[in-house]
């Protein structure tokens, strides 16, 4: 009978910690406005969720690694607005 081996702590990766980052969007004035810059930004690999605000022009990207400003930029753009930089 065999029995499973525990898995090597020196060969397993951890997680990615979650990274949080807030960005200043500008052009944004509605809910339309905050669900098309969402819905881009989602479909960034690794991103895991993000909060829009029109009234504030922040949006709060979270994803399970590193993110790219100029992926985030490119998505920021297709939706039709323009990402100021970081907050």
């Amino acid at each position: 009978m065999s029995h499973p081996t525990p898995a090597d702590p020196a060969t397993t990766t951890p997680a990615a910690a979650p990274t949080t980052i807030v960005y200043t969007v500008s052009g944004m004035s509605c809910s339309h406005c905050e669900n098309a810059v969402g819905a881009e930004l989602s479909a960034l690999v690794g991103v895991t969720s993000v909060t829009a605000d029109a009234s504030s022009g922040r949006v709060t990207v979270t994803a399970t690694g590193a993110l790219d400003d100029e992926a985030v930029r490119a998505a920021v753009d297709e939706a039709g607005y323009e990402l100021v930089g970081r907050a």
